[in-house]
Formats: structure tokens, C-alpha cells, sequence
């Protein structure tokens, strides 16, 4: 035990909006992609609320509906890896090209939380605008340019 967990942000604009038969497969999948996550091992938590007021004034595309956010708190790298590309879910990711638009910048983020710590919408938001306006470090990261788990002070 590190005494740190692992958050994680992942956008993406549907090309169509959510009631839209072109993303009605998709949309369908979105419980199941979720109760899977919940029942994977090193799932720790994952945002279920609409973003708050904060996150809305500090980035207006949160409130779009064609924007989907995944937000989740897993115990490790390796945890969240064997979710995402291990699981059923490797079967809806593998299709995300027919349902969102190709990312215009980073879509993703990782870093680490002290254990028990929920970070913010703005805060994950945040994440993915510093790996766009700076690049991966250790305060926010890709799977392709991982940091280690922080020495505890």
C-alpha cells in the first residue's frame, strides 16, 4: 500500500447527440461499461454526479451533452490498465471512432491522489489542460509517459 491512488480523466465528444441512433449502441453500453468498472479489481470510485457549477464557469464544453466525461479513482496503474484494456470494455473502446469525434488535443489524464482523496471536476479538467498546454509530468500523465506512485513526505 502506497498511501496514493491513481485518478483518471477521459473526454470525448459524441458525433451525434445522445439520443441520436447513430450513438444509441453506445450510450446503451454506458451502465454496463460502469458496473464493470465498479466490480473490477482496484476500483476505488467514480464521479456519478453532473459537473458542478465550478467546473461549468471553468470549462463551458462540460455542459454540452455530446460531451461525455469518465472521471474514476482506481488503486493502481496496473488496476485501471486491466479494466480499461483487459476487460469487456476494450470491446466499446475499440469502437470509439464511430461514436466520438476525433480529439482536437489531449483527452485523457492521470495522477495521483493521496488514498481516500476525491479530486474535482475542475481539478481533472485542469489535468488534461496542463498535459495540452505543457506535456505529461508528474502532476499529470498518459499511459504512454507513466510516473511513479509519489514518495510519501
Amino acid at each position: 500500500m502506497t498511501g496514493f491512488h491513481l485518478a483518471q480523466i477521459n473526454v470525448g465528444r459524441l458525433v451525434a447527440p445522445p439520443g441520436d441512433p447513430q450513438v444509441a449502441e453506445f450510450v446503451a453500453q454506458i451502465g454496463g461499461m460502469n458496473a464493470l468498472a465498479e466490480r473490477s479489481p482496484g476500483f476505488v470510485w467514480r464521479m456519478v454526479d453532473d459537473a458542478d457549477e465550478e467546473a461549468k464557469a471553468a470549462f463551458p464544453e462540460v455542459v454540452d451533452p455530446r460531451f461525455q466525461i469518465n472521471f474514476s479513482v482506481w488503486e493502481s496503474v496496473e488496476a485501471l490498465w486491466e479494466y480499461a484494456f483487459r476487460s469487456d470494455h476494450l470491446r466499446v473502446l475499440s469502437r470509439r471512432r464511430e461514436w466520438f469525434e476525433r480529439p482536437d488535443g489531449p483527452h485523457q489524464a492521470l495522477w495521483w491522489v493521496p488514498a481516500g482523496h476525491r479530486p474535482s471536476l475542475t481539478d481533472a479538467m485542469g489535468r488534461i489542460a496542463r498535459i495540452r498546454d505543457h506535456g505529461s509530468g508528474p502532476d499529470a500523465f498518459t499511459f504512454r509517459d507513466k510516473y511513479p506512485v509519489p514518495v510519501a513526505a
